[in-house]
């Protein structure tokens, strides 16, 4: 019999290479030419962390399902938008993942915490449980906005990276409310080194280098991530030209969304197509050799990446950027403020100083999903059906 699931490797001569184009090759804020930089365009995709379906991993909560097939495709894609900030934090955006190099501590630190078991900060286990918390039963389908909500409370776990997660809710980013999660004086230990932990036991394969421990940053990393509705059921042309910007900005994390009941990883766009890596291929679950080592070219997508047509985007979607320092957070603001002159360009976001009075409490809102802001917000974000349409308003 043969296996009814694609491995990376049979899918390998499926995918078409990119178009002979003038057009720039966006990706992740990098801006490359076809015709020159075709290498250095596959070797970029490549090194993109790439989470996808798997089987055999241990049962999540001890007794729920050992494979993801079918449910965890939005759930892949919010692991791969936050594993792209931990490889900015980390490791740095020039990094790349060569096939059979040595690669550094701190990678395989960025790669544990990724991997299907219930002790790593992101696991599949940890956001389908943390999921329980946000109304949703483990193995149900996700929208950008539920995977967004619990990635970041799971990043509060996670202090050797010392994130500070903003979901910016309403279409409205408001800089006061960034800056004053950025600046909180949360002692933190620097990229370089390990959580503060009182034993000496090590936690996620994190290297026991405490020497910067307890020193106050000026600024906490941002991971900004922004759930949008560009449309009703498909997505209105007026943001197209808005989007591809986002992907030309050096913050840039991609975007995660994709086509009905279809979840997607989009990391740049090419003319009037966006590129992404596809979470649906099933992978057998990956464990440490012998000697501890984890092999890891199944976590990168090693053939051209796939394509689609703008126009094809469902229009429930959440973008991602990475301010690494207070100055990437400020040259972003001037970005976006240039973007809303752009003519034909209808902004996706509001950028306001400070909270509108009418605003609720963005801590409250998205720490408590049981209250009625939450709720409206959920459903409007995240439709209940598989389909991950709303069908009527």
């Amino acid at each position: 019999l043969f296996p009814a699931t694609l491995t990376y490797d049979t899918l390998r001569f499926e995918y078409e290479d990119f178009p002979e184009t003038k057009e720039p090759v966006w990706i992740l804020g990098r801006k490359y030419s076809v015709f020159t930089e075709k290498e250095e365009i596959l070797l970029d995709v490549t090194s993109r962390l790439w989470f996808t379906y798997r089987k055999n991993f241990p049962a999540i909560g001890g007794t729920g399902p050992t494979s993801d097939t079918g449910w965890g495709c939005m759930l892949r894609c919010g692991q791969m938008i936050f594993a792209q900030a931990l490889v900015c934090r980390h490791l740095g955006r020039d990094w790349r993942w060569i096939k059979g190099k040595r690669q550094m501590d701190n990678y395989f630190n960025v790669l544990n915490a990724f991997i299907d078991k219930k002790d790593s900060y992101y696991s599949i286990h940890q956001i389908a449980q943390m999921g329980v918390g946000e109304g949703k039963s483990i193995g149900q389908w996700y929208g950008p906005n539920t995977v967004a909500q619990v990635l970041k409370k799971l990043a509060t776990f996670d202090t050797w990276s010392s994130l500070a997660v903003h979901i910016a809710m309403d279409n409205t980013v408001v800089m006061e409310e960034i800056r004053r999660l950025c600046q909180s004086n949360v002692p933190c230990a620097g990229a370089a080194a390990c959580p503060a932990l009182d034993s000496d036991v090590l936690y996620n394969g994190c290297p026991e280098d405490l020497g910067l421990r307890g020193r106050l940053p000026l600024w906490k990393p941002l991971v900004l991530l922004i759930p949008l509705r560009l449309g009703l059921t498909e997505i209105n042309e007026a943001y197209i030209e808005t989007l591809k910007h986002c992907f030309m900005m050096p913050q840039s994390l991609g975007v995660i969304g994709g086509k009905p009941n279809s979840a997607h990883y989009f990391i740049g766009y090419v003319g009037e197509e966006l590129i992404y890596l596809d979470p649906h291929t099933t992978q057998p679950a990956v464990e440490p050799g012998d000697s501890g080592c984890l092999p890891d070219e199944s976590f990168h997508c090693q053939h051209p990446p796939c394509r689609m047509s703008i126009a094809e985007l469902d229009p429930s979607i959440a973008v991602g950027f990475f301010c690494n320092t207070e100055a990437d957070f400020n040259d972003w603001c001037q970005q976006i403020k240039k973007l809303s002159l752009v003519r034909g360009a209808l902004p996706m976001f509001e950028l306001v100083e400070r909270q509108p009075s009418h605003f609720s409490n963005p801590d409250v809102l998205n720490l408590t999903p049981d209250s009625s802001d939450a709720d409206r917000l959920e459903r409007f974000f995240d439709s209940e059906d598989e389909d991950f349409e709303i069908l009527s308003l």
